[in-house]
């Protein structure tokens, strides 16, 4: 039986730390009830998700914390489309939370907004991207998505 092995390298400490930065900010506009963070993380996360060069927390991790030497790259044999899709799926959560927010349903905009806290947690901590999972699933039937790649 011949085994499919990614031909892609996916550095996960920048995984690490785009989870990291979109738990902290959301956190934040939590505590301070300032939606306008969440705004800024769904911006920042659907960018970097329609162009992962300019994904601005990866772009902080690639250069100020790895060229100060405070993180080291861990490249791993990966695919980058399914974490381009949580990612995208998590934007489009805080970008709808956003849209709560604007019509004045702050509980709902703050509900969606723990949801992708939770599951970026969930990832960055356990080490499970419900996302990736949603992505092998749509793949597993047939639906193949075409996601921009990233180095």
């Amino acid at each position: 039986m011949a085994t499919h092995s990614p031909v892609s390298q996916v550095d996960h400490t920048a995984l690490k730390v785009n989870q990291t930065a979109i738990i902290l900010f959301n956190i934040l506009a939590f505590v301070f009830d300032q939606p306008w963070l969440v705004a800024f993380v769904a911006a920042v996360m659907l960018v970097g998700t329609l162009f992962p060069r300019a994904g601005l927390f990866k772009l902080f991790y690639s250069h100020v914390l790895k060229p100060a030497g405070l993180l080291k790259p861990h490249l791993v044999p990966d695919e980058p489309q399914p974490h381009l899709f949580a990612q995208g799926l998590g934007g489009i959560f805080l970008l709808l939370a956003t849209i709560a927010f604007l019509v004045k349903a702050p509980l709902v905009g703050w509900i969606l907004t723990g949801i992708v806290v939770a599951l970026a947690a969930i990832n960055l901590f356990f080490g499970f991207c419900l996302g990736c999972f949603i992505f092998y699933q749509l793949a597993r039937r047939g639906i193949r998505l075409q996601l921009p790649q990233w180095s």
